[in-house]
């Protein structure tokens, strides 16, 4: 039967989110075991890496939420799957499930979709339109906190016959290893950042956005300065503003009225994470609403650093608090402060061991062979 499976993922656009590398590394991995793969995006960064040998890449605006585009991709999808054969089609978004369920309907195809949010369902008509990810067949949850959220919010479109389970999300552990980091490179990266490695530094990954915290964490901050002084630390936050400048100058005025604008540097992009994870001693994901999953929390422990992140969300799940990493109380900068100090006063031997715990555990349970293994043996029980 796996000879036969030809899959077509479907997503708005391939760039280094959580849900993009995922579909492009079971695109990557469906080849190995006999089975076709395409991919249907809009574009993005990530498009130039796929293997066109392994992987027929097709574009359609498939981003747009515009309804009579929705439409037209079902139509244009129905073809498709018509002439390449497709047998199981896995949506990763809202707009694009639409178009995904309109067209598995008309080819009595089997429909996959992936959850990889909360998603916001302020109203009915908003609810209505998430609700497109779970009237597959099979629905994933990236995390036991998304199975709970769906379970619990969207329990009426949810019928017995439905397959409804967790796939972890997983990472590449071999990209994201310290041992395969060279010296030279760490020291142009410091370079290139204009830091110093002999204070402890602090690095804070994810968009700049409010939810992802770092209005908290810079308040934070301030407490630490005052405890350890201004000597102790710098402090990397990492990512794009994406458009929100009003909010990057909220960060950037608060840096300055803290004067903390020698501690705090902001960083708009890093082509290697695992490089930049390398350089830093703390990591801190200080999201003040939950993340599905946490991707950064994973990533660092599989770089073998101190990860510090909020007691909400994926977090819970993915780090297991005082042995891989610290929990903080979710939108609290004293709590967030203690953690912060605790981990920069803390000795290196203690240091050392909670990475050694973190890449096991990592290892163990969020790599992306076991990810990619997981959603392969989940198609494969789909159509027998």
């Amino acid at each position: 039967m796996s000879s036969n499976i030809n899959v077509l993922q479907v997503i708005p656009k391939l760039g280094y989110g959580g849900a993009e590398t995922g579909c492009y590394d079971i695109a990557h991995y469906l080849p190995e075991n006999n089975c076709k793969s395409f991919i249907v995006t809009s574009g993005g960064e990530l498009t130039k890496f796929i293997n066109k040998k392994k992987v027929k890449l097709i574009r359609l605006p498939v981003h747009s939420k515009n309804p009579l585009l929705i439409f037209i991709n079902s139509i244009i999808l129905i073809g498709i799957i018509l002439f390449f054969n497709i047998s199981i089609v896995h949506a990763r978004s809202r707009a694009p499930a639409w178009s995904c369920l309109f067209a598995t309907k008309i080819t009595k195809r089997k429909f996959v979709t992936t959850f990889h949010g909360t998603y916001n369902f302020s109203g009915r008509l908003k609810k209505f339109y998430n609700s497109v990810m779970v009237r597959s067949d099979l629905i994933i949850a990236g995390s036991n906190f998304i199975f709970s959220h769906i379970k619990e919010n969207y329990y009426n479109y949810l019928k017995s016959k439905k397959k409804f389970l967790v796939i972890f999300r997983g990472i590449n552990i071999d990209y994201f290893d310290p041992s395969t980091k060279l010296e030279t490179d760490e020291k142009n990266l410091l370079k290139e950042w204009e830091i110093k490695k002999e204070k402890k530094i602090i690095l804070v990954p994810g968009r700049l956005t409010q939810w992802k915290g770092q209005e908290l964490l810079i308040e934070a901050i301030n407490l630490v300065k005052i405890e350890l002084g201004y000597e102790a630390f710098h402090v990397v936050i990492l990512g794009s503003d994406q458009g929100r400048n009003l909010y990057k100058k909220k960060l950037v005025r608060l840096t300055e009225q803290y004067r903390l604008t020698n501690q705090i540097k902001f960083i708009n992009h890093c082509k290697d994470m695992a490089l930049a994870y390398q350089i830093s001693d703390i990591i801190i994901s200080p999201s003040i609403e939950p993340e599905a999953f946490g991707r950064v929390a994973v990533e660092a422990q599989s770089m073998e650093k101190l990860i510090i992140a909020s007691n909400i969300g994926g977090s819970n799940e993915t780090i297991i608090n005082e042995k891989t990493g610290f929990l903080f109380e979710s939108g609290n900068a004293n709590s967030l402060s203690e953690k912060i100090i605790r981990a920069i006063t803390m000795d290196e031997t203690s240091i050392n061991l909670i990475g050694k715990e973190g890449r096991k555990n990592i290892i163990k349970k969020f790599n992306v062979e076991k990810m990619c293994f997981s959603t392969y043996s989940e198609y494969k029980r789909l159509l027998n």
